[in-house]
């Protein structure tokens, strides 16, 4: 191998060959284990998020795989439909033109033509990052087999009377013109202003303060054309007189009752509310509780109608409310709206007073507009049966959530949940398989076809509803669509349902929860056994990774390193304020004023899995990365040494007849306890403690200790040859059963290794990552082996440690005398005293004599021996002393330093926490300095 540990030279062209070799697709003679990839959008390219999720599904399907399962992890994006429309509606509008000039066919041409071109930039960079995704099975939600599973699905869900058409209050975007999830909406914290308005009292009513109108406080006073009663709470004694009475609504002139409701709260403003039905999600459900109807004042781009469209809380048409609204403010925007009307308000000397308020403002997430609870006709999924079902199969434990917790969450929304709004009004997307008559009938079929010949409208005009269904819909199906649905196909036999979801938690409800609800009603089987629930990938300060703050990392320049220049490019592109791309760039200067480094995939997956706790969000820390890229770097130096000294040796792979020593032994033991310990923690979803256990044998155990430790029998041409074997055969056995526990986290190094040692190690195979998955021995647990091991180990770092206090070169050899040492010490005395006095430099060993004194000594324990080496004649006592007197009085400097800012109470005030946090710790770190240091000078001075 190269002596320099080179990732990008090893990383493409080993995914190939494991690609070429089809080794990811299912193989496994063993019970099938199923991941399905949560399909990104095809319009984008891989966040941390992704990259985080892809290491974990990674590492189980590779440890699954290497354990004889038959495993599919199944690749596949999501078209996307907003934000794939709104891509392809740009390109085409920097050419001039609309969607609506090419008409729905010739533009969702172009969005095909688009997905074409640019739709492998997700699978590109899943492949860099060396996900064993089986690419032969990869899904499309929009492919034909997909497509076809969304019609039977929505028909079957149609005749079983679980979806409907109705017309509901929905988030409606007024510049793409479509509705939209809860999950595509963002609240924005904004300052606004609260409106308070008289609203006249009807027929001579006063209130208890002798006043002929009530005050009702709103963020939106350009709603009130629409308000359809006035809200008090039952029980609050200013109002109780008035309920049943009349409101005469300003500029409209209409009239409209004053109701009881609990959602009133008396505390707030006035106690008094208005009720706008059709514009607002809680005052629909006070209208839904008081029959009030539904008056609908804005047309879809939120501008006023000529005349208000009104609904019974049914959706039914109500033709007896007066529909009249004010000319003054038909045809303007909500906003300018709302500005003439406080005007007008303030001109009849009915407003009353505007304060300053704090808002969420609810924006749509692709177009940035602000969400307007708008009523429509739209296509629903009645979910509350569904959900049934849903909860029982968690209850029962069929479906596990891990971290358990998650569990709550879940039950919470599904025992709250609201029917489902799935028709957009979009063209890119799975059209809704229902077709209209003149009439307005409406009929659902799997094609016109079916719909005709079931109907018996062979020469009936139809047509197609225009409408297509949330990309939650189809992607609520992936478990099982994938996998040929609605036919029962093998591989729907065989891999369903899979085994886990990996996923985030902000999507419990919108995605996993919805494929709970679709897969157990339409195939009577749980999606997946388990759902780990992993958290959010932040910075290293804890913020949420956001492009308006600057701070979003894309994992491939982690691993493949980005200069400066680009970097900035990246982050600052398209950001509208001058002010905001400055500060951005002043940020990623400080944080990298080189640009990130090239790190390689293993380093970064490895990162990922050690963060990966239990359920909470991620710091990502690039000290880590950089960190664990010398791990890799550890690992690759040890094959090198390994190589080294087995190449054209006899390794004893084909002979038992070796003799093991006791360091052989003992890490063979503790290989034994590794394995056992990594598997249980994967098998617990514990990323964190398998690599945090492999990384501690590896680094501490097998690199620090074991291969220092054979050296002297490696090297020494007097050893005996069955010793030197059992050495040699233990040096490559343990580093190939490494590679094979690492390879789920770091597959490129240890599979570039693996091939290196393979014979060596008296194994055979095309690829690591088909061999078997280490499974411990317990009869090579050599509880003895490690007690001696664990004795030489204490040993030698006692003499380092007394070396390091005193200031003792490693080039001179010293004498070491031992007190208090009992029969197991002297024993494993003399059968390591070769080692011993090779490793830990020594000139002599030997035992204090019970009537002897010791000389005046540097002191180490290992239990209750004392390891004493005599300071005679091993230091200058006068230059050492004056080298720390010299140390302590610069620490006790930065002591004095730190202490009296920190006593500052102005910079205490005003710096933020987490520099005084670090000033705090600096100061800690020297204070404990200089009591160490202080400590050796006293044992120097009475030397």
């Amino acid at each position: 191998m190269d002596k320099t540990y080179q990732p990008h030279a090893i990383e493409t062209s080993w995914y190939q060959t494991w690609e070429d070799n089809q080794y990811f697709a299912p193989q496994g003679a063993g019970q099938p284990y199923t991941i399905m990839i949560p399909p990104p959008n095809v319009t984008g390219s891989l966040h941390m998020g992704h990259g985080f999720n892809n290491a974990i599904m990674d590492a189980l399907i590779r440890f699954r795989r290497m354990q004889g399962r038959n495993t599919l992890w199944q690749p596949g994006t999501d078209h996307a439909g907003i934000a794939t429309q709104m891509l392809v509606e740009r390109k085409i509008g920097a050419e001039g033109l609309s969607r609506h000039d090419l008409g729905r066919e010739k533009f969702l041409e172009k969005v095909w033509d688009w997905k074409a071109e640019s739709g492998g930039n997700i699978t590109r960079q899943i492949r860099r990052l060396g996900s064993s995704v089986d690419w032969s099975r990869e899904r499309f939600t929009m492919d034909a087999g997909l497509s076809n599973a969304v019609n039977e699905a929505f028909v079957r869900l149609h005749e079983d009377g679980l979806i409907y058409r109705g017309k509901r209050l929905v988030n409606w975007d007024t510049k793409l013109h479509t509705a939209i999830s809860d999950l595509e909406v963002e609240n924005h914290d904004e300052k606004g202003h609260l409106w308070n308005l008289r609203y006249p009292l009807a027929d001579g009513a006063k209130t208890s303060e002798g006043n002929d109108y009530l005050i009702v406080a709103t963020t939106r006073p350009e709603t009130m054309l629409g308000d359809a009663a006035v809200a008090v709470h039952p029980e609050d004694d200013r109002y109780k007189h008035l309920i049943g009475q009349y409101i005469e609504l300003p500029l409209v002139g209409r009239r409209i009752p004053i109701v009881a409701d609990d959602y009133c709260d008396p505390e707030f403003g006035t106690g008094c509310v208005k009720i706008t039905p059709a514009h607002d999600f809680n005052d629909y459900e006070v209208g839904k509780r008081h029959n009030l109807p539904l008056i609908n004042i804005f047309d879809a781009d939120a501008a006023v109608l000529p005349g208000a469209q009104v609904f019974n809380i049914d959706g039914s048409v109500n033709a007896l409310l007066d529909a009249t609204l004010p000319a003054d403010y038909i045809g303007l925007d909500r906003f300018e709206a709302r500005k003439r009307i406080v005007e007008a308000f303030d001109a009849q000397g009915l407003l009353e007073k505007i304060e300053d308020h704090a808002l969420k403002v609810p924006k749509g997430d692709r177009s940035g507009t602000v969400i307007e609870p708008w009523l429509t006709d739209q296509w629903y999924v009645s979910t509350k049966p569904l959900a049934e079902k849903a909860i029982g199969v968690v209850e029962s434990g069929e479906i596990q959530f891990v971290p358990k917790q998650y569990e709550n969450m879940y039950f919470s929304w599904m025992r709250d949940i609201q029917d489902w709004c799935i028709s957009r009004q979009l063209w890119w997307g799975h059209r809704i398989p229902a077709w209209y008559d003149q009439a307005g009938n409406v009929y659902v079929g799997r094609d016109e076809a079916e719909v005709r010949a079931k109907h018996g409208l062979e020469e009936t005009p139809l047509r197609q509803d225009d409408d297509v269904l949330d990309t939650w819909f189809s992607s609520g199906l992936w478990t099982f669509s994938t996998l040929g649905w609605p036919e029962q196909t093998d591989a729907l036999k065989t891999f369903h349902p899979t085994d886990v979801l990996v996923t985030g938690f902000d999507i419990i409800f919108f995605w996993v929860a919805r494929m709970i609800m679709l897969s157990t009603h339409l195939t009577g089987q749980i999606p997946f056994k388990t759902v780990y629930v992993h958290g959010l990938v932040r910075d290293g300060q804890g913020q949420k990774m956001s492009k308006s703050k600057g701070n979003v990392l894309d994992p491939l320049d982690i691993v493949d390193g980005i200069d400066l220049d680009t970097l900035l490019a990246k982050r600052t592109t398209g950001l509208m304020q001058p002010k905001l791309a400055e500060k951005i760039a002043k940020q990623t200067k400080a944080e990298f004023p080189e640009g990130i480094a090239s790190y390689g995939t293993d380093a970064l997956r490895f990162t990922f899995c050690s963060l990966a706790t239990t359920g909470r969000d991620i710091k990502f820390d690039m000290g880590r990365v950089e960190g664990y890229r010398n791990f890799c770097n550890k690992l690759w130096n040890a094959a090198n040494f390994v190589i080294e000294n087995t190449d054209g040796q006899d390794t004893g792979t084909n002979d038992e007849s070796v003799e093991l020593s006791s360091v052989d032994r003992w890490i063979i033991s503790q290989l034994q306890r590794t394995e056992a310990d990594v598997t249980r923690h994967l098998d617990a979803f514990r990323f964190d403690l398998a690599t945090q256990t492999l990384y501690e044998f590896i680094w501490d155990e097998y690199c620090a200790w074991y291969l220092e430790l054979v050296k002297p029998v490696l090297w020494d041409e007097n050893a005996p040859i069955e010793r030197q074997r059992g050495t040699r055969r233990t040096l490559i056995r343990v580093l190939e059963v490494i590679l094979r526990l690492a390879h789920p986290f770091m597959p490129f190094i240890t599979e570039e290794i693996w091939q290196r040692i393979k014979a060596q190690a008296g194994v055979s195979g095309e690829t690591l990552m088909l061999q078997p998955w280490p499974v411990p021995n317990e009869s090579r647990i050599d509880a003895a082996a490690e007690g001696d091991i664990e004795w030489v180990k204490a040993f030698m770092l006692g003499v380092r440690q007394i070396r390091g206090e005193m200031n003792i070169s490693m080039a001179k050899r010293i004498d070491v005398i031992l007190a208090n040492a009992n029969d197991e010490d002297r024993r494993r005395l003399m059968e390591n005293l070769p080692l011993l006095t090779k490793l830990a430099k020594l000139e002599s060993v030997r035992l204090l004599d019970a009537s002897e004194d010791a000389p005046m000594s540097a002191t180490a324990l290992v239990g209750d021996m004392q390891v004493l080496v005599p300071m005679a004649g091993l230091i200058d006592k006068a230059a050492e002393l004056a080298r720390l007197d010299k140390e302590i009085g610069r620490l006790e400097g930065e002591v004095k330093r730190v202490g009296g800012k920190l006593s500052n109470e102005g910079f205490v005030a005003k710096a933020p926490a987490d520099v005084i946090e670090k000033e705090r710790a600096k100061l800690a770190e020297a204070e404990q300095a200089v009591a160490k240091l202080a400590e050796q000078r006293g044992k120097i001075a009475n030397l």
